[in-house]
């Protein structure tokens, strides 16, 4: 096993780690641990709401998140002789769940699906779907099986949700400066189009609360929700083993962050807590390109290549969607939000027929290894989207046919009461 260069007790928050993380982005948070180009290590990670979720059959607790603590990052890891301009690469040797002997922590034999509420961060269907909803997922070695959908069984891809180098102090204010102007187009919106820096809930690894230092981060700190140039959360479902990511280095050391391990996730994560997650580890190896950023014109965002392990599917529904709100008959222009939104909820209206409840193919759709593709962009006025679900992780035959679907009683989701 490689060295562990950040160790995580499953048991306690990220807030009472020896080594505490952190849940802002700032480059003024030290690292905790340090490697160099060639090594190998391993990074622990506590489920991204450190451990708010349980185990149980009711969304009361994905209602009341505590959204401000979220996400709980490992790290940073510093990289000897990583400077500025350079690219950190970073191959995903291995990662998985919370090992057995831990207690009931998400990831020891299970993991979790939610929606959020839509005055609580809400989802990518949050005006159809506005309340809290969860599904308890059971991990059977690769496999996944739900209580909360009956009839359903795949493979998962297991990969890390989150991670990135630290920005440096101009590219933060870059991102605070745009986020906040996109804020105040229109600031009473719900749920809110950008999260400014706040105050709330801040950890900022072992800064001490009350310092200057500490203080400055959480004032300025940028939230760890939306991808940005340096990486971030990027909810990529082929960040795989095998994986290799090619990070622009904005800071000395590029200090390495990152956490939200997820055992499944279905392209668009469309609940905002679409994967399963879960806590685990995650083993990387690490090198430099010195200079590579101009090198290769890697500026704006990551590159990666992806691992060879995904499941083998061959079969699919796939279902179409354009740039048109049905309901009020309003044309957009070339907008695959929207198109992908329809071919969702396209998705979610058929599965219906077969007995699913809206809640259960929305949660579904979010966590099962189905694939979301733009596949007209050209064609004014309509973008157009496909959703590409697999028909082989279902126990019955889910493809039309002239008996008509097989409906039957399939349950319901965790509901808050």
């Amino acid at each position: 096993m490689p060295d562990v260069v950040f160790k995580v007790d499953q048991s306690k928050s990220m807030w009472h780690q020896e080594a505490p993380g952190h849940n802002r982005w700032h480059p003024d948070i030290p690292a905790v641990a340090q490697v160099r180009p060639g090594d190998e290590f391993r990074v622990e990670c506590r489920e991204w709401t450190d451990g708010q979720i349980k185990n149980s059959d009711s969304a009361n607790d994905v209602r009341d998140v505590v959204l401000d603590r979220c996400h709980v990052l490992s790290g940073p890891i510093a990289v000897e002789g990583a400077e500025p301009g350079d690219l950190l690469v970073v191959d995903i040797l291995d990662l998985g769940a919370v090992p057995q002997e831990v207690g009931p922590a998400a990831g020891q034999g299970w993991g979790y699906t939610g929606v959020f509420a839509k005055d609580n961060g809400g989802g990518f269907l949050t005006d159809s779907f506005p309340n809290a909803l969860k599904a308890i997922w059971d991990f059977h070695g690769q496999q996944a099986t739900s209580r909360h959908l009956p009839g359903i069984r795949y493979t998962g891809i297991t990969h890390p949700g989150l991670f990135g180098t630290a920005p440096s102090a101009e590219l933060l204010a870059r991102w605070n400066e745009r986020e906040r102007a996109l804020i105040s187009t229109n600031p009473d919106r719900v749920p809110p189009l950008a999260l400014p820096p706040n105050t709330n809930e801040v950890l900022a690894g072992r800064l001490r609360q009350g310092s200057s230092e500490f203080d400055r981060v959480a004032n300025e700190g940028a939230r760890t929700v939306p991808a940005r140039e340096q990486g971030g959360n990027h909810d990529i479902k082929n960040f795989t083993r095998g994986s290799r990511v090619f990070y622009p280095v904005f800071v000395p050391g590029g200090n390495l962050s990152g956490g939200d391990l997820h055992f499944s996730q279905g392209d668009g994560e469309i609940t905002f807590c679409g994967a399963i997650e879960m806590g685990g580890y995650i083993d990387f190896a690490v090198d430099l390109v010195k200079g590579g950023m101009e090198k290769y014109g890697i500026t704006r965002n990551p590159v990666f290549m992806p691992g060879n392990v995904e499941p083998r599917y061959s079969e699919f529904m796939s279902f179409i969607g354009v740039s048109v709100d049905h309901e009020s008959n309003t044309n957009y222009y070339m907008d695959a939000t929207v198109a992908y939104r329809n071919a969702c909820l396209n998705a979610i209206d058929y599965l219906k027929q077969f007995g699913y409840t809206g809640e259960q193919a929305y949660l579904l759709l979010g966590s099962a290894p189905l694939e979301g593709r733009i596949s007209g962009i050209v064609d004014i006025p309509n973008a157009c989207c496909s959703l590409y679900l697999p028909t082989e992780i279902f126990d019955f035959d889910v493809r039309p046919g002239a008996e008509g679907p097989a409906k039957a009683d399939r349950g319901q989701v965790a509901t808050t009461s």
